[in-house]
């Protein structure tokens, strides 16, 4: 039997740190039909603060790695506190991963794998993976990693 996204939440084991307030004048997410677009989500951790670094220079690929998993912890807790049921969602649909990096770091898709094997695991393989996007750039208040995505809702 499947688990619904919230008792797999559960049974990982998975933390999630509260919900950042917005950066700037957007709203955190929004419902569009049957589809719940989420703006871009920094790794904050349990304290508030954000992960800092640029993945190539002060973070290597797998503090990256880890980095771009926090964004999607920090992207479920503010699904949670914006949208209510998590358990709602059918699937990824699309993610834009940025990677805050050095010029000659080339490995962003690696780091993003830490935030897309996060929902495989929340959401199914099935589900948990879409089409994606990963491009390297400079991030505001030097976070490593920022995703937006999109969901398909039930």
């Amino acid at each position: 039997m499947n688990k619904l996204p919230s008792q797999r939440i559960a049974t990982l084991g998975l933390k999630l740190p509260p919900a950042p307030p917005p950066a700037g004048l957007y709203k955190p997410i929004l419902v569009v039909d049957n589809f719940l677009y989420v703006s871009g989500q920094g790794p904050m951790k349990s304290d508030g603060e954000y992960i800092t670094g640029r993945v190539g220079e002060d973070l290597n690929l797998g503090q990256g790695k880890l980095a771009a998993e926090q964004v999607g912890l920090t992207m479920l807790s503010t699904i949670q506190t914006h949208f209510g049921d998590i358990d709602r969602i059918l699937q990824v649909v699309k993610v834009l991963g940025m990677v805050n990096s050095t010029p000659d770091f080339g490995q962003h898709p690696l780091v993003i794998n830490g935030f897309s094997e996060l929902m495989a695991d929340v959401f199914g393989t099935d589900n948990g993976v879409g089409v994606r996007s990963a491009v390297g750039m400079m991030l505001p208040g030097n976070i490593p990693v920022e995703i937006e995505a999109m969901f398909q809702l039930k």
